[in-house]
């Protein structure tokens, strides 16, 4: 039986990076995004294939989390991986923070987590398997002064934690729990001039910026994974590993 991944942020960067990988290995791929026109545009990259479904709407709101597992189950039967990527990611000193993106970040950030981890825990301890799988960030483990970024740090750095505690939650119903934490990764989200690649390339021991393909490969490991569980894999460039 085909297996069924739902994946929020699904329209570009990282999110369009792991749906595609899961749609070439002949899995379904439920889509999520605020826009369907970006959801469209995202799916005629891709050819548009009979087994992406699009579901548009806020994730924060908790029955967009509901229509995405009501409507891939109806369509494909039930939902085995649940990947939350949606995110965003604003960096700046605390005393510029504007109550605007605070509620922004909350909302995306750690309601777009909570109540698609929620609307998972429920389906997939009833059918006793399940991924979850949390996109998380470096920084959250390890802050650089260089990048203040608290906003960043107080949500992905609770996600961190709360995907250990998730994890065992729902280990007695076989369900896994686990996070990757990027670093600086070549997306849409950064700038590609000489100065601010060199800037970013500094951000790591490594000297480097990562690629899509790089924090694809990590989720693919754990959703492939049997016994790991509560896990937070850091695709940094060692940048969480200390100053140098």
């Amino acid at each position: 039986m085909r297996k069924t991944v739902i994946v929020t942020g699904a329209s570009s960067g990282l999110g369009f990076a792991i749906a595609e990988a899961y749609l070439a290995r002949g899995y379904n791929v439920v889509g999520n995004a605020r826009s369907l026109a970006r959801l469209q545009e995202a799916a005629q990259k891709l050819g548009n294939p009979a087994n992406f479904l699009l579901v548009e709407g806020d994730i924060a709101q908790p029955e967009t989390a509901r229509r995405l597992f009501a409507q891939a189950t109806e369509a494909f039967g039930q939902v085995d991986i649940l990947i939350n990527n949606a995110g965003i990611f604003i960096p700046k000193p605390v005393t510029e923070y504007s109550e605007d993106e605070v509620n922004a970040i909350v909302d995306t950030n750690l309601k777009g987590f909570f109540y698609p981890a929620q609307a998972a825990a429920r389906h997939m301890a009833a059918n006793g398997s399940g991924h979850i799988v949390a996109l998380t960030a470096a920084i959250a483990l390890q802050p650089n002064a260089k990048v203040p970024a608290l906003l960043p740090v107080l949500i992905k750095g609770g996600l961190n934690s709360a995907v250990r505690g998730l994890a065992l939650e729902l280990a007695g119903s076989q369900v896994q729990v686990n996070a990757v934490a990027p670093g600086i990764i070549q997306t849409p989200m950064h700038a590609e001039d000489a100065e601010t690649s060199a800037f970013l390339s500094s951000l790591a021991p490594t000297g480097k910026i990562g690629t899509p393909r790089d924090i694809v490969d990590a989720v693919l490991y754990l959703t492939d994974s049997t016994f790991v569980t509560g896990a937070i894999l850091n695709v940094d460039g060692g940048s969480t590993t200390g100053t140098w």
